[in-house]
């Protein structure tokens, strides 16, 4: 059992965290292990145990405190604004995953180990951070979107929070990488996070004259769980 106030075990969680995500801006999911994070924290790996069981679970706390900074940015667009156009919805929220790219970084990574190797509380905790980012994503569309049904928005939402996975992909490329497209002789032409968002959104918004063939509709009991 932990000791300690409550006070106290959330400051040496978030402190275990506050490492990983340090050593995550210069090392690989795979190079990071809880010694590594022992090292920047001076926790000994027992000691991190007590807090975290598996390397993943405190990556899932990074994901975690990730969408819960996207969500306050959805929620300012909410807040602050009382019209917006389709473009200026699609502006904002591109706008506000080129300011999380750690996030975007995180959902290009192997998700499903992450989630499969923590444990159930800590992966509902997860998922309330997650639930809040669909939510939040309903009600902006349902605030400056009044053309748009039901199904309209559920259809929104399920096409733009896959697409995210693959954003980071596209945007984050190495010298290696670059190198290797030259000699395969792709012209490929790199991208911002915002450039590749903001026409996507667009489009799935409707706006700019804009097209989409929407994909098949889930239940509507989906929409109405969130």
């Amino acid at each position: 059992m932990i000791k300690g106030t409550p006070e106290l075990i959330e400051k040496r969680r978030e402190e275990i965290v506050n490492a990983c995500e340090e050593l995550y801006q210069t090392m690989s999911f795979k190079e990071i292990t809880l010694k590594e994070i022992g090292k920047v924290t001076e926790f000994s790996r027992p000691t991190i145990y007590n807090y975290f069981q598996t390397k993943e679970e405190i990556f899932l706390a990074l994901f975690k405190r990730e969408y819960d900074r996207w969500n306050e940015e959805l929620q300012s667009i909410i807040d602050e604004n009382e019209e917006l156009s389709k473009e200026e919805i699609a502006d904002k929220i591109a706008a506000s995953l080129q300011n999380r790219v750690q996030l975007l970084r995180l959902l290009s990574m192997n998700n499903f180990e992450m989630e499969a190797n923590s444990r159930i509380e800590l992966l509902i905790d997860f998922k309330l951070s997650y639930g809040a980012s669909l939510k939040l994503f309903y009600r902006i569309a349902e605030k400056f979107c009044p053309d748009m049904s039901a199904r309209d928005i559920q259809d929104l939402v399920y096409m733009f929070f896959p697409f995210m996975f693959g954003i980071y992909p596209y945007t984050a490329v190495t010298e290696k990488q670059r190198e290797a497209m030259d000699k395969a002789e792709i012209d490929y032409n790199y991208q911002t996070v915002y450039e590749i968002t903001y026409p996507y959104l667009l489009k799935l918004l409707g706006g700019d004259n804009a097209s989409t063939e929407w994909c098949e509709p889930v239940a509507d009991k989906e929409y109405e769980k969130l």
